[in-house]
């Protein structure tokens, strides 16, 4: 493998990495499933392996650049450039990104937290928080949009650290991204 790709290969309590940003990241379909233990099969759904053994790969699409001082950007790799045609029209995208600087097996098999770390905050699991520590570590910022020229977004702020790899953008669109009704625990209300 070249030292410009970065490889994450879990199987269980392993964790492999190498390489730099730029690469792609095998992450098993069971990730954090128990040994021995089959996956459930949603009902109607078509069959898919999901044995811990299944391995999906991605492949970063570009990364953060943040300079002090200067909004931060989105840089994609000149391969995918050609996506960026018409997001200028979009006045907020919402990008999903890599928690990279909490890629651990440890952090990875961590299923409850206190909600911002605040331990006045109930237990919770990590799937009902937007908490870095999780089986898979798939970030999502919604971000508005300042400009988009040749292979770089232009964003007012994400709260990725520099160098971050992008994994997808897609725009937000006001009535289908959000809910009206929507619900929020009590922990969050009282912020």
């Amino acid at each position: 493998m070249s030292v410009s790709r970065r490889r994450f290969l879990v199987r269980g309590a392993s964790l492999a990495a190498a390489g730099a940003a730029a690469g792609g990241w095998t992450v098993p379909a069971g990730a954090g499933e128990p040994a021995g233990e089959p996956a459930g099969e949603p009902a109607g759904q078509p069959a898919a392996d999901l044995s811990p053994e299944a391995t999906y790969t991605m492949h970063p699409i570009g990364r953060v650049v943040a300079k002090k001082g200067e909004p931060p950007r989105l840089v994609l790799f000149d391969r995918y450039k050609d996506g960026l045609l018409g997001l200028d029209a979009w006045s907020h995208v919402n990008v999903f990104w890599w928690f990279d600087k909490n890629d651990t097996p440890e952090k990875r098999s961590i299923l409850q937290v206190h909600p911002r770390g605040n331990s006045k905050n109930p237990l919770t699991g990590v799937f009902a928080t937007r908490s870095p520590v999780r089986p898979n570590l798939i970030a999502l910022t919604l971000c508005k949009v300042v400009s988009v020229k040749e292979n770089v977004v232009e964003v007012e702020k994400i709260d990725a650290f520099p160098g971050t790899a992008v994994l997808d953008i897609k725009p937000f669109i006001p009535g289908y991204d959000s809910v009206p009704d929507a619900r929020v625990p009590d922990w969050l209300q009282r912020r």
